[in-house]
């Protein structure tokens, strides 16, 4: 596997300073965050270490020359927003945005973008499938077309009230993912795999990764720990924050030996990243950094 982390928990550092710490720390590739350029929309968005808006031939160029450099790969290009957003125009800005993506990714060689499918928390999961379709055959089709692989995180966005109980993201089940991929068969269309969602959905993480192992494209190295005392209180209907918290791996409740297994068992050796969202490991920079490493030291006794 390709050991690395997702850039997103660094966000003050420029690209350049990004690679210089994977490369300084051991590890061997990073998922780049490139959202449009501006505030971000909720924690952990918005962080842009490759602006693709911006990017000509002799940027991506002398970006690469860096990493290679340094020993670094990038394993994929992020961007996680809503593409079924029921605003149109705000629907309209992502969807352009990820058609540069491809661009991207195709220029760079990469060949590899990380995203969600997106959703319409008002609509039924039927309805919101027959929206997936008409928005997201154009852009499978446009990926092929460039040889850019779709890795599509399994996060259900249902974290704050805003986006609770509908969720901003459809592909979040097995069950949703064999319908996914039935309709849009593409070999361009794959999983970005985070087992932590499946946990606090009080759902199998292993089982899948053999069932699906032909379309894991990417997978991520973050842990959350259910807290059963206010699960028990609040029921499973809650808000995930009130009885759950994302953790780094090992401070939670993924078996790290079984998931590293299982896909050693399938023979997966794409990049494997670490994601922070545990606010214990945010307070400044230096802890956004030991967190990385924190997590580094503990997975180490898996992957190496």
């Amino acid at each position: 596997m390709q050991f690395g982390f997702v850039s997103a928990i660094l966000a003050e550092k420029s690209f350049e300073e990004v690679i210089d710490f994977a490369a300084a720390n051991g590890f061997s590739c990073v998922e780049m965050m490139c959202w449009p350029v501006g505030k971000a929309e909720r924690r952990y968005a918005g962080v842009t270490h490759i602006d693709v808006d911006a990017l000509t031939p002799a940027k991506s160029t002398a970006l690469l020359d860096y990493a290679k450099a340094k020993g670094v790969v990038i394993s994929s290009l992020g961007y996680y927003p809503n593409p079924l957003d029921p605003d149109l125009d705000k629907r309209r800005v992502y969807i352009q945005h990820l058609e540069k993506m491809s661009d991207a990714a195709a220029l760079m060689g990469i060949d590899r973008i990380t995203t969600f499918i997106g959703k319409d928390p008002a609509k039924t999961l039927d309805d919101n499938f027959n929206l997936f379709v008409e928005v997201w055959t154009p852009l499978i089709q446009r990926a092929e077309k460039m040889k850019v692989q779709v890795a599509i995180e399994n996060c259900p966005m249902s974290f704050t009230m805003d986006q609770w109980p509908g969720g901003l993201n459809l592909a979040t089940t097995p069950a949703i993912w064999r319908r996914m991929f039935a309709a849009l068969p593409s070999p361009y269309f794959g999983l970005n795999y985070d087992p932590s969602h499946l946990v606090w959905q009080q759902m199998d993480y292993i089982r899948p990764i053999y069932e699906f192992k032909d379309r894991l494209f990417h997978v991520h190295f973050k842990d959350i720990k259910v807290y059963r005392d206010k699960l028990n209180d609040v029921g499973v209907l809650a808000t995930p924050l009130e009885f759950m918290s994302p953790k780094l791996p090992g401070q939670g409740d993924v078996d790290w030996g079984k998931y590293v297994s299982a896909l050693n068992d399938v023979r997966y050796n794409g990049p494997a990243c670490i994601e922070v969202e545990d606010k214990a490991y945010e307070a400044t920079a230096a802890d956004c950094e030991r967190a990385l490493l924190t997590s580094r030291n503990y997975l180490n006794q898996f992957i190496y």
